[in-house]
């Protein structure tokens, strides 16, 4: 999975409109925070932690070793710890992010996960959270990730209060695209989910014009929600704070 991911992260449309849709939300964020400390809890092969440099000190804490040397190799701070025991003091950081995480860890593990994020955020810190949404939309993908869950917005929502966090935002996000996902995952759900080994492809890049088309579309739609909260989608992007 890790190695799939790190071909893609650079140029698949999901992964350009990903950051197109956090970017502002991690602006907002930090709005007024010199040389903010940031963490991305299950940082993966370490790419995100580019776009976290951006805007602070950038660290990184991921179970998979592989992911951990992937990422140490291109210079970022990255240690190897989990997410329900990350290792860092108490009120350590100004934002920590959590980028298709949560969806994968049994349920102790991901409320654990929540209420480690908070511990270590700074009274008035903020998290930045993205998961897989829509239930409906199940398919090969979800086999690939080791979903165990896709969410609504209820349920994160309730999720994250339940950690100790207020909601600022709360956005489905990739609605542009789902009259392309929504058929394709009830077709796989018909013809059986594929086993992991089988998966590969859908994590790799599609036929460019597909590309091209889909990274419009996922373009405009960031644009739009720079200002609205939209009600369908195939991922959750929420904003929230530790109380003060």
């Amino acid at each position: 999975m890790l190695d799939a991911t790190a071909l893609a992260e650079y140029r698949h449309f999901w992964f350009r409109g990903f950051r197109r849709f956090v970017r502002p939300l991690l602006a907002e964020a930090l709005a007024g925070c010199a040389r903010p400390q940031i963490l991305d809890c299950g940082c993966g092969t370490g790419a995100n932690l580019a776009m976290l440099a951006g805007f602070g000190d950038a660290y990184g804490v991921d179970r998979e070793w592989t992911g951990v040397k992937r990422a140490m190799f291109d210079g970022r701070r990255v240690g190897q710890g989990t997410v329900d025991a990350l290792p860092f003091a108490d009120a350590r950081f100004d934002l920590v992010t959590s980028f298709d995480v949560l969806y994968c860890l049994e349920t102790p593990v991901e409320q654990a996960a929540v209420s480690e994020m908070h511990r270590v955020l700074r009274p008035g810190g903020r998290a930045v959270v993205n998961v897989a949404a829509m239930p409906i939309l199940t398919g090969n993908h979800s086999v690939l990730a080791h979903e165990l869950r896709r969410y609504n917005a209820s349920g994160l929502r309730r999720l994250l209060e339940d950690g100790g966090f207020v909601i600022e935002r709360l956005t489905y996000t990739n609605a542009t695209i789902l009259p392309i996902l929504l058929p394709l995952r009830l077709v796989h759900r018909m013809m059986g989910l594929a086993l992991e080994e089988e998966a590969g492809d859908e994590i790799s890049v599609p036929p460019k014009l597909v590309n091209f088309v889909c990274d419009r579309l996922l373009a405009i739609e960031a644009a739009v929600v720079r200002r609205v909260d939209l009600p369908c989608g195939s991922s959750l992007l929420a904003l929230a704070r530790r109380p003060s």
